[in-house]
């Protein structure tokens, strides 16, 4: 494979010993999966500093110990627990400790304690067609899609490598060729109120995921009103029912001004449709909730957007949360600190709602009772809360969700342009 003057360099282990360990590791990598050569990249969204095992904990801190920096403004991934205040969930101390370790050898390094899964909402927003390499699936197909930036779903530890020698593999989505649609969905047999309610867009981005795979999709019929969190939610279902890594919304995205600019002129392109009758197909996948019983509201999967704080807040009224049942928004920490600069957190706090940083959705039902019924406005956690932590799901609005939590069981009705 080709390697330039400055690659050979850290290659050859001239440009520091972590360097050296890194790129030696990406162009195995690249030989590995037939990269010929490496793309320069911007940015880096690692999470290498999630805790997977003492082995990722001893890959990174060795980095560190041999000088590693990074070479490219790095953010972190949330990690498994809200790391100042793990204790008081009952988190094991070595656990804590470890945590914390991985948090220093980054910060040695040069990363930004960040801890979210959701960097695009930290302001952290690559130009179109800029190359990144970013990990976490909604992180990932939001950069594709929604941003326009570059990136493969970059595996977790190859991360903190890419970061170090500021290149990744050439191959997959950084070429042009393989960011165009092989898949048509049409949406056309809804109401134009089914495009104002945010319970739409999951549902149809589990669909895509189910129907699609890693296949790279081209929507139309979506409106150009829908939100960045309509989006969000629509990329995280996606990524999590199909490892969908790019999806096209013809009309909103960057690189879809028009359906023939984004479709593929190499192969065949199959045409779907998504009709309501798949929409309750996908919902009933999803619903795993046995009658009314529930147990935990959880919001923030992807991390909680500040509009989503003002939504919940705007739900509240004076209510509060009922007394048999946990209600938790997950978020990053400089999403808290605007939320609370904008007097947001104190009615969510007056009604019972706990606010968590740093942490997973997925996660957290371990400082709970060990299994459940939880209800969630995120298709992302109802997919995949049962095979995490033994809870079963229900899906709904931030509204429904709250609501449910109140009256202390699932409280839902379908929506009006749903109903037979």
């Amino acid at each position: 494979m080709y390697l330039t003057d400055q690659e050979k360099k850290m290659r050859d282990g001239r440009l520091g010993e972590a360097a050296g360990m890194a790129m030696a590791i990406l162009v195995d990598l690249c030989e590995a999966v037939g990269a010929p050569e490496m793309v320069e990249i911007s940015h880096v969204h690692t999470d290498s500093g999630f805790y997977f095992g003492d082995a990722g904990l001893a890959f990174v801190e060795h980095l560190a110990a041999l000088g590693g920096k990074v070479a490219v403004p790095t953010s972190m991934n949330n990690t498994s627990f809200d790391i100042e205040r793990g204790r008081d969930y009952g988190v094991p101390e070595v656990l804590v400790q470890k945590i914390k370790r991985l948090e220093q050898a980054h910060l040695a390094m040069g990363a930004s304690p960040s801890w979210t899964c959701a960097p695009y909402q930290n302001g952290i927003l690559p130009e179109p067609g800029a190359m990144v390499a970013w990990s976490e699936s909604n992180a990932i197909v939001f950069a594709n899609s929604v941003l326009g930036a570059r990136t493969n779903r970059t595996g977790d530890l190859v991360d903190i490598c890419c970061a170090l020698t500021g290149r990744a593999p050439k191959t997959g989505l950084y070429l042009d060729e393989n960011r165009r649609a092989v898949v048509h969905i049409a949406v056309d047999e809804f109401s134009a109120e089914a495009f104002t309610d945010a319970r739409f867009y999951p549902l149809l981005g589990y669909h895509i995921g189910r129907e699609c795979g890693h296949r790279v999709v081209a929507v139309t019929g979506i409106p150009k009103t829908v939100t960045m969190d309509d989006l969000k939610g629509l990329g995280a279902a996606a990524a999590s029912s199909g490892a969908t890594a790019l999806f096209h919304v013809v009309g909103v995205t960057p690189e879809a001004p028009s359906l023939a600019a984004c479709l593929s002129r190499e192969v065949p392109v199959d045409v779907l449709s998504f009709t309501p009758e798949a929409l309750r197909q996908a919902e009933a996948l999803l619903w795993t909730a046995e009658g009314d019983r529930l147990d935990w509201v959880g919001f923030g999967c992807p991390h909680f957007s500040f509009r989503e704080f003002t939504r919940l807040a705007q739900c509240i009224e004076g209510r509060k949360v009922h007394e048999n049942v946990a209600c938790t928004v997950f978020t990053s920490r400089k999403i808290l600190r605007r939320a609370e600069s904008a007097g947001l957190l104190e009615p969510l706090r007056a009604a019972g709602i706990e606010i968590y940083v740093d942490g997973c959705l997925l996660l957290y039902p371990q400082s709970l009772k060990p299994a459940g019924t939880m209800m969630s406005n995120s298709v992302k956690a109802a997919n995949y809360i049962f095979s995490q932590s033994g809870y079963r799901a229900a899906y709904g609005s931030i509204r429904e969700c709250f609501a449910s939590a109140v009256a202390g069981k699932i409280v839902r009705r379908p929506p009006a342009w749903l109903r037979s």
